[in-house]
């Protein structure tokens, strides 16, 4: 039977450790890949005979094995510097390492017949923001002006034609980069959605440096937060002007600010779910703005961010439950053909 789920993820994601236990609740056999443990704790096997496939991988410190073919349905997770054997390994054999680690398990991953939430294929081709607004403008969806440039000018005259605030926000990570270096060599660890002030327009020659992405600022009624995982649609209200830490930037989570289930239109609702699927997604995080004078306003969406948080925090939506039912689901489609 092709009913495990392989879960694809770190040894730090709170999100997984909730999924294995309701999985095997509901009588399902989950095999969880810690990145940040692999290759170093697991055996590898793929073997192609006389055009048959045979793959297998063996978690080593629980002596526990999946076989390819009993896989149905992969969760996608979060990813993770892989770990070796070795501790002492020199630059180039750890590129090395690296290198060949990626192209194997991708190699295997890619090699698997069934039930994604998400396909990496389909993560990568939905991560661009400067893509997804092109996007979501064709599709319907009200989107900030904007501004991709590298061009010091082209900051300034920006700033001129929206008249109003400008906020810059990094396209790749919030992090800066300091997740990529040790933490002694991290000169900050981060930086949120931010207002550009004339300090900042006395140094926008720096921009020459790295193209930086600059929007008109949105004035908010309220945000929201709206999570599709297959065809359901949940939708959080996030009362971030309630708060100063939150006003510009909704992740400051030590602010106490209200979140609540709020009714999309049907409208907004199938344009949200058809925006997530046309990158062949089963799961997205959108966030909208919602202006004073009630108009939906796109942000972006993330195709593996978080939604345990907002599960806590409005105890009404069952998203683990939903999306575990798919991934189960998909598995028992997946083995119902073979």
């Amino acid at each position: 039977m092709s009913e495990n789920v392989l879960i694809i993820t770190n040894s730090a994601d709170l999100h997984a450790d909730i999924m294995v236990s309701l999985l095997r609740d509901k009588g399902v056999h989950p095999f969880r890949i810690n990145l940040d443990a692999f290759p170093r704790d697991f055996e590898i096997n793929k073997e192609i005979h006389q055009n048959q496939f045979r793959a297998s991988i063996r978690h080593i410190p629980s002596s526990t094995e999946v076989d390819f073919k009993d896989i149905g349905a992969v969760w996608t997770r979060k990813p993770a510097d892989f770990t070796f054997l070795s501790e002492d390994l020199i630059n180039q054999e750890k590129a090395y390492a690296d290198q060949e680690t990626d192209h194997v398990l991708n190699s295997l991953l890619y090699s698997l017949d069934c039930y994604w939430m998400n396909h990496p294929l389909a993560v990568r081709s939905a991560l661009w923001k400067g893509e997804q607004s092109i996007r979501a403008a064709k599709m319907g969806f009200k989107i900030p002006m904007s501004l991709i440039t590298n061009k010091p000018e082209s900051v300034r005259q920006f700033v001129e034609e929206v008249k109003d605030e400008v906020i810059f926000k990094a396209m790749s990570s919030p992090f800066l980069g300091a997740e990529k270096v040790a933490e002694d060599e991290q000169v900050v660890t981060g930086l949120g959605t931010t207002i550009v002030t004339e300090d900042h327009m006395q140094n926008v020659a720096s921009v020459k440096e790295v193209p930086c992405y600059f929007q008109e600022y949105i004035a908010k009624k309220f945000e929201l937060r709206v999570t599709i995982i297959g065809e359901h649609v949940f939708a959080a209200k996030i009362d971030s002007q309630q708060s100063e830490l939150t006003k510009i930037d909704f992740r400051d989570f030590s602010a106490e600010i209200q979140y609540e289930p709020f009714d999309l239109t049907d409208e907004m609702k199938v344009r949200c779910r058809d925006f997530v699927h046309s990158y062949d997604l089963q799961y997205g995080a959108m966030d909208i703005i919602v202006t004073p004078e009630d108009e939906y306003v796109f942000l972006e969406n993330n195709p593996g961010g978080e939604f345990l948080f907002v599960q806590q925090l409005v105890p009404e939506f069952n998203m683990m439950e939903t999306l575990a039912d798919y991934l189960i689901k998909g598995a028992k489609c997946y083995s119902s053909k073979n």
